[in-house]
């Protein structure tokens, strides 16, 4: 078993894979990181984005939908949330998200910007 160091390691290169489009190797990395830390909530994340990068917009909404009922205050996971929602035209309930995230950390600047579409 990986100490948490190795773990964050194999988590890095993961997110990097992501960053810059490399989503198999990213999922692969991620993946590892699943094997060692079920519940690696950042690994989780990562996958989820990927599912909707690669076009399982549904997917993608669950995934973040599930991992931001289970970490309401991780407002990194309602942002992205609430831009897989806009993206697909989920207006109202983006929105919500946005608001709910500005009433948290008003200094939110991501989140202030998408506001304002709302």
């Amino acid at each position: 078993m990986a100490t948490e160091s190795g773990i964050e390691a194999i988590y890095e290169r993961g997110f990097n894979f992501r960053c810059n489009g490399q989503y198999a190797e990213a999922r692969t990395e991620l993946s590892r990181v699943l094997q060692q830390a079920p519940r690696h909530v950042n690994a989780r994340h990562q996958l989820a984005l990927i599912q909707g990068f690669e076009g399982d917009f549904d997917g993608s909404i669950a995934s973040l939908h599930g991992l931001f009922l289970e970490n309401p205050a991780n407002l990194e996971i309602r942002y992205d949330l609430a831009m897989t929602q806009m993206m697909l035209g989920m207006y109202e309930e983006a929105c919500a998200h946005f608001k709910a995230i500005l009433e948290v950390n008003p200094g939110h600047e991501k989140a202030k910007n998408q506001a304002t579409y709302c």
